[in-house]
């Protein structure tokens, strides 16, 4: 099972389609780069006679048995195709159908037209509007798949419009009509599905961005293609049967040496907290030792919550010899003096996590990110979305509607392991790998949970995990934990940042010994 904060895809034991876990994530080009493979194998498998009928089965066990019909809404292309397999299908197996046709059938293609003969043959009529008073148990969306890239206006728009308001559960064909499927932004209506059933592969667009409020339950059907044989991917979905495997269990044979020594540089005058709640995730997350070194020099020098802590002056942190990583930005500022120690820490020859004020003050030099992209240590940075649109020159609009891309854009360009926060958070490598959260919800929207991602990635780098683990792990550690308190009700409402900070320690303890 995929668990993506509310949403629960589920991958049904009885498909023998069933892909092996990681699963992976293409793109619409990628995509049709693997439906054009499949047609000039020998034999080309019946692809969209096998959605249809994935979907008529998914759409069997959803349907209400209470008399109900089910409403298909058919697209004129082969989304629409799809639907109207699924039409005929269900209609063999005696539900009631009321298909809504929004094409030309002369202009179809092959396969579609053949679909919507057959649904002709079986006796089904095509509507050209939602009836006024129909009776329905679900709702098939089948109008536009993944090759939309523009809002839907005049008659699909009011299509959208009406099924949404029906309030009976929708069951999306391979994406949310409406929804970009490599992007996620609703690029005007959308469907706003509560079950999404996706062919061959899942899309970006379905987990990150607006995807997750419109695509529901998710059911990855591959109809019997392996599609990594096909086409390698370069993306996958972070779950937890993978992540909660990257941090082996301690030696008993153990000293506080062996888990490294983390340095926090921020907190200027009046955002010492910021500083410290990534202090106290590093600790908790199993830093051997955790020092901040504070901008404000009128700062306190010791925590009265978590006296463990040793807090120093910015300058007498980059002065001890034993750190194993550093943590710069929490707090820190924009001021010159903040830029001054942030030049530091990127000449430093540490493991260096760059977040929020060294984010911003990095967008302002490009001396500095030449540096950065030069670094001999690795190098993790971790920006919301108007961070992100800062660093790349863009405006944050550019940034939320093409999440991958710059992700992957600022990790090349900073030779950086990078994390695009935000619904779907995105991972990126310097090698052009990437990889989409699969926890969270929206309780991390909240002041300081930025702070305490930093801290939990700084602690697993500085017990020795390569960059890229580090990061993974964190990222969905970090939504996990905010997961598992949600599940408690304790959030999303008032979720804080020091609370995700504990149930982070507590679910990392259960996947590690558990």
């Amino acid at each position: 099972m995929v668990y993506f904060g509310k949403i629960l895809p589920i991958f049904s034991p009885m498909n023998p389609y069933e892909i092996p876990f990681p699963n992976p994530i293409y793109s619409t080009d990628q995509m049709r780069e693997i439906e054009a493979q499949a047609g000039r194998m020998p034999s080309p498998p019946p692809l969209m006679a096998r959605a249809g009928l994935a979907a008529a089965e998914i759409a069997r066990d959803l349907a209400p048995d209470d008399g109900s019909a089910i409403l298909v809404l058919a697209g004129p292309g082969n989304n629409g195709g799809d639907a109207l397999i699924a039409a005929t299908q269900l209609k063999a197996w005696w539900h009631k159908i009321d298909v809504v046709f929004s094409g030309d059938p002369a202009q179809l293609e092959a396969d579609a037209r053949a679909a919507y003969q057959a649904w002709i043959d079986a006796g089904g009529a095509c509507l050209d509007a939602i009836p006024e008073h129909g009776r329905w148990g679900l709702v098939i969306d089948g109008l536009f798949g993944i090759g939309l890239t523009r809002p839907l206006e005049g008659a699909y728009a009011d299509l959208v419009n009406q099924a949404n308001s029906l309030g009976v559960p929708i069951l999306a064909l391979d994406i949310p009509s409406g929804l970009n499927a490599d992007s996620g932004h609703a690029m005007g209506p959308v469907i706003r599905a509560a079950h999404t059933v996706t062919f061959l592969a899942l899309k970006p667009g379905l987990l990150t961005g607006d995807g997750p409020d419109h695509s529901g339950n998710i059911w990855l059907r591959t109809l019997g293609l392996d599609t990594q044989l096909l086409y390698p991917p370069n993306g996958w979905l972070l779950e937890r049967p993978w992540v909660a495997k990257l941090l082996p269990p301690r030696p008993l044979n153990s000293h506080k040496a062996l888990f490294g020594s983390v340095g926090v540089l921020g907190g200027a005058p009046g955002m010492a907290g910021a500083a410290l709640l990534a202090g106290r995730a590093a600790l908790k997350l199993g830093a051997g030792r955790v020092y901040l070194g504070l901008i404000d020099e009128a700062a306190p020098r010791v925590d009265g919550l978590q006296p463990e802590l040793m807090l120093r002056s910015a300058h007498d942190l980059l002065e001890l010899p034993h750190l194993t990583c550093l943590v710069a930005g929490p707090g820190m500022g924009q001021s010159a003096h903040a830029l001054q120690w942030l030049k530091q820490a990127i000449a430093s020859d540490l493991p260096l996590v760059l977040d929020a004020d060294a984010l911003n003050l990095l967008a302002q030099d490009a001396e500095l990110q030449e540096q950065v992209s030069k670094r001999k240590a690795k190098t993790i940075i971790t920006p919301h979305p108007a961070e992100a649109a800062r660093l790349i020159g863009a405006n944050t609009d550019d940034v939320r509607y093409q999440r991958v891309d710059v992700a992957t854009i600022l990790a090349t360009r900073l030779n950086s392991f990078v994390v695009l926060k935000g619904a779907g958070s995105v991972c990126a490598q310097p090698n052009g790998a990437w990889y989409l959260n699969g926890s969270g919800n929206p309780g991390l929207a909240s002041a300081g949970t930025g702070d305490v991602l930093a801290g939990m990635i700084g602690a697993l780098l500085a017990q020795g995990m390569i960059p890229r683990d580090a990061l993974l792990l964190g990222v969905f550690l970090h939504g996990a934990a905010a997961d598992e308190l949600s599940a408690k009700h304790i959030g999303p409402v008032g979720l804080t940042a020091s609370e995700v900070i504990d149930a982070a320690r507590l679910l990392l303890n259960q996947w590690v010994y558990g």
